[in-house]
C-alpha cells in the first residue's frame, strides 16, 4: 500500500528528470538533476497559489497532472526520491554504455 500512496509523485518525478535529459542531452546529468529539482518544487510550491484563472487550469486533467491540485509537503520528499533514483539509474546505464563503446 505505500508504494501506491507515493509511486505517482515519484514517477512524475523520474519523467521530470528523463525529460530534462532528453531536452539536453549533450549537457551534463548534473544539469538534469539540478532542473528537474527546481522545477518540480516550483510546481510543488505554486500550488500554495490558489487565483481562480489556474484553480480552473487544474481543474483539467492536463492542468491536474502538470500542476497538481494542492501543496502537501511530502510530496517534495517524493520528488526527490525520484530525481534521485533516475539520477543513479541514469549514471548507472551510461557507466554501462560506455564500457561497451
Amino acid at each position: 500500500m505505500i508504494i501506491i500512496n507515493h509511486a505517482g509523485d515519484t514517477f512524475w518525478a523520474i519523467m521530470v528528470y528523463f525529460l530534462f535529459r532528453i531536452i539536453f542531452v549533450h549537457k551534463s546529468l548534473h544539469l538534469a538533476i539540478y532542473l528537474s529539482f527546481v522545477f518540480c518544487f516550483c510546481i510543488e510550491f505554486s500550488q500554495l497559489y490558489q487565483a481562480d484563472w489556474i484553480n480552473t487550469i487544474r481543474g483539467s486533467l492536463l492542468g491536474s497532472l502538470i500542476l497538481g491540485k494542492g501543496f502537501l509537503p511530502e510530496d517534495l520528499i517524493r520528488y526527490s526520491i525520484g530525481i534521485v533514483l533516475a539520477y543513479l539509474l541514469d549514471k548507472w546505464i551510461s557507466t554501462k554504455w560506455c564500457n561497451y563503446h
